[in-house]
């Protein structure tokens, strides 16, 4: 207990400064943290005040030197965007080997659980912006492996089941449809760190931390699919990101990111050979993993021709929309999941979700018509109940030429919280629809993908944008991009040369100043409807 007595003339002000540093460790002593606090404390004396809130500056101004996102057109999201990037860095960038949990640290919501979101939606943004909390949210998963791998045990599957809901690395959710049965987190786990290192060239990383977790994941992946009798391989009874969906045959999501783990541990071990020999990883393996990723299922309705959300899924019952009123949604508080299950109607992007993560693959076996199929067909079905459906939707809306809805569903997004739109901002805020902020624009209107060792751009700007500018931290790079109606300027502001692609066409970027491309317009294509009730508030 502190007492401070003083006696002040009238005018005169009194300023306390108090100072309070805190520890924590899962693994060191107590009298260890308490020299860490003491240390900490005693820094905190000599610089004062003023030295802690210049080095909290200098931070923040570092961060927004190279991960600002400009706006021009719309101040209310311009805004937005900014709240979502501090948010998701104060979630992030002290996690330290711990889970960067749902609501951050914002609320009491899930109850400090993490979940998919991390690496599908938050870790991007990091990795592009403030790439070693990207590392330190990948070590953790790491930590946990030995209770993915007990969990994977008990299954009687091989290599590491991940949890869906976690803090500690156990199964923290007891529902299996919409839990563990959702192994496509471990191939999330590693498109994550394939993500990283092709980000940031860390092959320290890949050999020490990465090859473990896509090696475990990998076989996890052959254990628990199957070839059937013309040998193509089967992944059956999983959940997809849908939640509506439960224990499918060969959900496409699922099939395609586990297709990329396979491949990308297989060349990891390749890369690391005495490393990967130290996991038990022989030719034979590596050889049997990229067999079932080139011989995996891809459902596709060649009448309707479209790719299926998962086999048999276009056959499904189209759910009654005509007579669900709007006070019904969201749908899971109001009908059994054992309706939904049965029913054409997605909670969430999936079969959509896949087109973006997985655009490589689309890019390879379909044209652009067929991604717009595709979109039109699921657009109809998809409701939204899940505050991670908006941002994928914007991003494949603006691949497709639908500007103005992608633009909607990016307002959607963006204002979650701010608008409070799901009624539940109270248990705190929803990180990975803020992330997907960040990736509505970026991803979305600015077109970004990563190829290889190397960026893509196919920028469009929505009618109400005039100017959309951002900058990406890529390989020791600093890569500036400003878009507006007509054109697109790339810079290198740091680093070496980079060769990236605007539209498809390579685009040498040496630091001898802006290069500028001329934007084509998009196709024209029918605005795909949305379920009664579901559309996105028009801007």
């Amino acid at each position: 207990c502190l007492t401070i007595t003083s006696v002040l003339e009238p005018g005169q002000r009194l300023r306390v400064q108090k100072t309070v540093a805190h520890g924590w460790s899962g693994a060191r002593s107590r009298p260890a943290m308490s020299d860490q606090v003491e240390a900490a404390l005693a820094a905190a004396g000599h610089s004062g005040w003023d030295g802690l809130v210049a080095e909290q500056r200098a931070y923040l101004d570092d961060f927004w030197a190279r991960a600002d996102v400009e706006v021009h057109g719309d101040e209310e999201i311009q805004q937005a965007v900014r709240f979502a990037l501090f948010h998701v860095l104060q979630a992030g960038a002290r996690a330290e080997q711990r889970a960067i949990p749902a609501k951050g640290l914002t609320g009491s919501g899930y109850d400090g659980h993490a979940f998919w979101d991390t690496e599908m939606f938050v870790l991007p943004v990091l990795t592009y912006t403030e790439p070693r909390a990207v590392a330190e949210a990948l070590r953790w998963r790491r930590d946990t492996l030995p209770a993915a791998r007990d969990r994977a045990t008990q299954l009687g599957l091989r290599g590491a089941a991940f949890p869906w809901r976690t803090i500690d690395g156990s199964e923290g959710f007891a529902y299996w449809p919409a839990g563990t049965a959702a192994f496509h987190v471990g191939a999330d786990i590693a498109h994550a760190v394939v993500r990283y290192v092709a980000a940031t060239g860390d092959t320290d990383f890949e050999r020490e931390t990465g090859l473990e977790l896509l090696v475990e994941t990998a076989r996890l992946w052959r254990s628990l699919g199957h070839h059937d009798h013309h040998g193509v391989f089967h992944i059956d009874g999983v959940t997809g990101p849908d939640e509506y969906s439960a224990i499918t045959d060969d959900n496409t999501y699922t099939n395609l990111m586990a297709r990329s783990n396979l491949l990308t541990a297989a060349d990891a071990c390749e890369r690391h050979p005495d490393h990967a020999s130290r996991l038990g990883v022989d030719d034979e393996e590596s050889a049997a993993w990229r067999d079932a990723a080139e011989s995996v299922h891809i459902p596709y309705n060649d009448e309707l021709r479209v790719h299926e959300q998962h086999a048999g899924f276009t056959r499904h019952q189209r759910w009654d929309f005509a007579h669900t009123g709007a006070d019904q949604y969201p749908l899971m508080l109001h009908f059994p999941y054992f309706d939904l299950y049965r029913k054409q109607v997605i909670k969430q992007s999936d079969l959509v979700l896949a087109m973006y993560t997985c655009g490589s693959w689309f890019e390879e076996h379909c044209d652009e018509d067929q991604i717009a199929r595709n979109f039109a067909y699921y657009e109809p079905l998809t409701v939204r109940d899940s505050s991670l459906s908006a941002c994928c939707q914007a991003v494949v809306a603006a691949q497709t030429g639908h500007l103005r809805l992608a633009y909607d569903y990016a307002a959607e997004a963006a204002l979650m919280d701010l608008a409070d739109l799901e009624h539940n901002t109270r248990d705190g805020l929803h990180i990975a629809s803020l992330a997907g902020t960040w990736m509505a624009l970026v991803a979305g209107f600015g077109g970004t993908r990563r190829e290889g060792d190397s960026l893509s751009f196919s920028p469009r700007l929505p009618e109400k944008f005039s100017r959309l500018a951002f900058r990406l931290q890529f390989r020791g790079r600093c890569v500036s991009v400003e878009i507006e109606a007509d054109k697109a300027t790339y810079t290198l502001v740091m680093g070496d040369p980079l060769t990236i692609r605007h539209h498809g066409k390579p685009v040498l970027m040496n630091g001898n100043g802006p290069v500028t491309r001329p934007i084509p317009a998009p196709k024209r294509r029918p605005t795909p409807e949305q379920p009664p009730h579901r559309r996105p508030n028009a801007r």
